[in-house]
């Protein structure tokens, strides 16, 4: 759980560093430099307005090295028009309504997504995985939600 927290708490202040409190989850998610392909993804599911809507939500968000584990040739076909409505449901499963914070994840064994599937918690020796995915960095805040890192996409079945 310490190791956790000094995350959080690492997370936290790079994210007020980066992108200060007013950016939304894109615009965070653009100034923080690691979640490119994240961003194409989002653009060409067409959820970027939502992403900057209201909310709030909570983002399970892979990095670009996460993206880079898929199989060859994975992200160009889902970035294609014709698999928009299979990208927007493997976006929408990287996401939870409201805010979560990483004091609420730990507490939780699953987390219903917008795309109505559920996320698995597991917390063991003081790590967090969200399916099979570690989460690297937690509570990155912003002006509408809140951000968690993790290392590898998930997928719902």
């Amino acid at each position: 759980m310490k190791k956790f927290r000094m995350l959080t708490l690492a997370a936290a202040m790079a994210v007020t560093a980066i992108a200060g409190s007013k950016a939304d989850i894109v615009d965070t998610a653009v100034s923080a430099g690691s979640f490119k392909t994240l961003v194409a993804a989002v653009q060409a599911a067409g959820l970027v307005d939502t992403l900057k809507g209201p909310g709030p939500f909570t983002v399970f968000a892979p990095t670009d090295e996460a993206f880079a584990k898929l199989p060859a040739g994975t992200v160009e076909n889902l970035l294609k028009p014709e698999n928009k409505a299979k990208l927007a449901s493997i976006l929408t499963y990287h996401v939870v309504s409201g805010n979560v914070t990483a004091d609420q994840v730990v507490k939780m064994n699953s987390a219903a997504t917008v795309n109505g599937k559920p996320l698995h918690i597991k917390v063991a020796n003081g790590a967090v995985m969200v399916n099979n995915a570690n989460v690297i960095k937690t509570d990155i805040a912003t002006s509408n939600g809140v951000i968690h890192v993790i290392d590898t996409v998930v997928l719902p079945k």
